[in-house]
């Protein structure tokens, strides 16, 4: 069978998941005593097996992304680094062959490979390897990247974290104008980690409004709470594309995002509660449905007889009462039979049919 595309995917599912491997795999490395290409083999095999439908890295060079005297905008008491260069180069060791060879992996394993270029050689020797290209919040302002990578005319996922309304609109017009797909724009909050009470999402329904032609998601970094709901409230606010950070060991510290990542049993809580959201949701036709057809005739009422009405007896509203099931002539049609002859006996307690009226 075809795999499926992006766009696809969501029509059928209703929802996407990128499980954001980031660089956390040279923790697990480290910690597993493995190769670094083995360890994001596994993190990309623990993030199918849990539900999600792509997995995606961070491709850069310190050199390349950061000034030596760039300061930290992270959380330093999880990560106590205070240099973006400092902490960037310890995580530069992967190249072009290494990602091929985790895309070829992805890709037989049946999950979308995705990595974040942030720089022009990376957007270059990743397009061959992914359906659609994400850009980070960090280069929203980055006019001639996003222009590059919009003119390579594959589906751009856009984060909008730390942004105001008229850089998003200067960066989606931008991308219009050099790319035919269909936008995706994540919600973001770029605090790591973002407190619960920063999540700010309504921002979710307020860009489903200002940009109807976009798919809209959300990137999350807050920490995972018990049921998800964080997650869950993101989805049912519009949230289509959901992101978070994945780990397979959440106590790591000191590095990296493991502190807000969400692992492979939060990855599955995710999955299941936006499955049992979706079966809840039902349709929008207002109608009644199929399984409430016994309940509407038995459960409302009709016209009863509350006395004996002899043939031929005209009726008045003081013989009838209303009673259940609904199986006979409905109380809104009233009406119609009180002044009429009754077309033969009607015992008490019997429910009125238009048949016994002349």
């Amino acid at each position: 069978m075809k795999k499926m595309n992006y766009f696809e995917k969501l029509a059928a599912q209703g929802y996407y998941i990128i499980a954001e491997i980031g660089v956390n795999y040279y923790d697990i490395a480290e910690k597993e005593n493995m190769s670094l290409v083995d360890a994001a083999k596994l993190m990309i095999a623990e993030a199918k097996n849990a539900g999600a439908d792509a997995v995606k890295f961070q491709t850069y060079t310190a050199r390349g992304l950061a000034a030596k005297d760039s300061p930290s905008y992270w959380d330093t008491s999880e990560v106590p680094l205070t240099s973006q260069y400092e902490f960037f180069k310890l995580y530069e060791k992967m190249g072009r062959d290494d990602y091929e060879v985790l895309s070829r992996f992805a890709e037989e394993t049946g999950i979308d490979f995705l990595s974040t270029p942030f720089d022009f050689d990376a957007a270059d020797y990743l397009e061959s390897m992914m359906s659609l290209y994400k850009i980070s919040s960090s280069d929203l302002t980055n006019h001639p990247f996003v222009r590059y990578i919009s003119r390579k005319n594959m589906p751009v996922i856009l984060s909008v974290g730390a942004a105001n309304a008229r850089e998003i609109d200067e960066t989606v017009s931008l991308i219009h104008e050099n790319n035919e797909k269909q936008l995706t724009l994540l919600h973001c909050v770029l605090e790591y980690p973002t407190p619960y009470e920063h999540a700010n999402l309504k921002r979710i329904s307020a860009l489903s409004r200002k940009y109807p032609e976009c798919i809209i998601g959300y990137s999350d970094h807050t920490k995972p709470d018990e049921c998800m709901d964080v997650i869950k409230s993101a989805y049912l606010m519009g949230a289509k594309v959901i992101e978070k950070h994945f780990t397979l060991d959440k106590t790591i510290k000191g590095k990296n995002d493991h502190f807000h990542s969400m692992d492979p049993a939060d990855l599955r809580k995710i999955k299941s509660g936006l499955e049992f959201i979706k079966s809840i949701m039902g349709k929008e036709e207002i109608n009644c449905l199929e399984t409430e057809e016994t309940a509407r005739r038995n459960a409302r009422r009709s016209i009863v007889a509350e006395r004996n009405i002899s043939k031929g007896e005209i009726i008045a509203e003081d013989m009838l009462t209303f009673k259940r099931p609904g199986t006979g002539i409905a109380p809104y049609d009233l009406a119609k039979i009180i002044g009429k002859a009754a077309k033969c006996d009607i015992g008490e307690d019997t429910i009125l049919q238009y048949e016994m009226i002349e």
